[in-house]
């Protein structure tokens, strides 16, 4: 009896130590071309200003394994964010990764819900300035604002090759096809014409 719970006790904290830790690389890298030239790891362009003349006033750059093939495997991306005064990253989240955000220049106001509790959906919030950072658990929904009249700029780090990007409000009233207005009137509890209302808008995809 004694020599099974020391085998359970041993399986128990190697499991531990297996859930602790990231994976091991099998390689260095990844890319399907083997004569990969070093453009699969190099991308340029990131010290120019995304184009943040939209209804929210951002626009997100993305760096992620779409734009470096070298990323493939290695879990990391990155996004520059451009914000007009008073501009929006709306509310979304990233369905595969976390996200830490510094502020290069300007001052926003970020925040991010977490998951149903029983106090309700939390929301921690932040005003932060040039060289705070801040992070993003993966999965919540998350925002930033520019609260002042001049241009602000952030960069983001995310824990993904491929985070992904949900944006609530396009997700819900801009889905295609459209979601039934009589499922969105029960669940936001309005009349079916401000769903309408809703589903007729332009929703804007800053990324």
């Amino acid at each position: 009896m004694a020599c099974h719970i020391l085998l359970f006790a041993l399986l128990a904290l190697a499991s531990s130590r297996v859930m602790a830790s990231d994976p091991s690389q099998l390689q260095d890298f990844c890319v399907a071309d083997l004569k990969s030239p070093a453009d699969d790891f190099f991308f340029s362009g990131h010290d120019m200003p995304g184009n943040t003349s939209n209804q929210l006033g951002s626009k997100v750059t993305q760096v992620n394994v779409n734009q470096i093939a070298g990323l493939n495997t290695l879990g990391i991306s990155l996004a520059r964010i451009d914000y007009a005064p008073y501009g929006l990253n709306p509310p979304h989240t990233h369905p595969r990764a976390t996200e830490i955000l510094t502020v290069l220049e300007g001052t926003l106001y970020v925040g991010f819900v977490t998951t149903n509790t029983n106090n309700g959906n939390l929301l921690f919030t932040k005003m932060f300035k040039k060289g705070d950072v801040f992070v993003f658990p993966e999965g919540l929904i998350h925002f930033q604002f520019n609260y002042g009249p001049t241009p602000a700029v952030a960069v983001a780090a995310l824990s993904s090759q491929n985070p992904g990007v949900i944006t609530i409000a396009n997700a819900v009233f801009g889905s295609n096809p459209l979601i039934s207005d009589a499922v969105l009137a029960k669940a936001f509890q309005v009349g079916k014409d401000t769903i309408k209302y809703l589903q007729a808008q332009f929703w804007v995809d800053n990324n």
